[in-house]
């Protein structure tokens, strides 16, 4: 996100530089906010575990735990500007960098695992597709958050 705001032509209009890093930060905030709007959504319009299975949830707690990880490291830590105590330094922060990664991979492949393992391809006619869509839509919201 922030990549795509130094590349825009209205360098007159605003002064990008200074406030690209809140307006990433906002921009990330709304795509964390919509994903969990969406499957509190879900939850409140699917009480039973009939319709909506809320062990689901979890995709989505590990998809905010990694949203954490991957926040709670900055880019002069992984370059080793500003980061060379502590146990591992430079590699250390990598290597947390990459597991918060995986974890955000894993819980957007899970979640479209349950969309249409759990869902799409569901023999019965009275299931809603609704609870699956939003358990893939948080996912996604948060994991585009994670790029911004």
């Amino acid at each position: 996100m922030s990549g795509f705001l130094e590349n825009m032509r209205c360098s007159e209009c605003v002064d990008w530089g200074e406030k690209r890093n809140t307006i990433a930060s906002i921009a990330a905030g709304v795509l964390f906010f919509t994903g969990w709007w969406i499957i509190i959504d879900a939850a409140v319009k699917y009480p039973h575990s009939d319709d909506f299975n809320h062990s689901y949830h979890a995709c989505g707690v590990i998809a905010t735990v990694a949203f954490l990880m991957i926040n709670a490291v900055s880019n002069g830590q992984v370059r080793g500007d500003s980061y060379s105590e502590g146990c591992l330094g430079q590699t250390g922060a990598r290597i947390w960098l990459f597991i918060g990664f995986m974890l955000a991979f894993g819980s957007l492949i899970a979640s479209m695992w349950v969309l249409f393992g759990g869902y799409v391809i569901q023999d019965k006619e009275k299931i809603s597709v609704y609870p699956g869509i939003a358990v893939f839509f948080q996912n996604a919201f948060i994991f585009f958050g994670l790029t911004t």
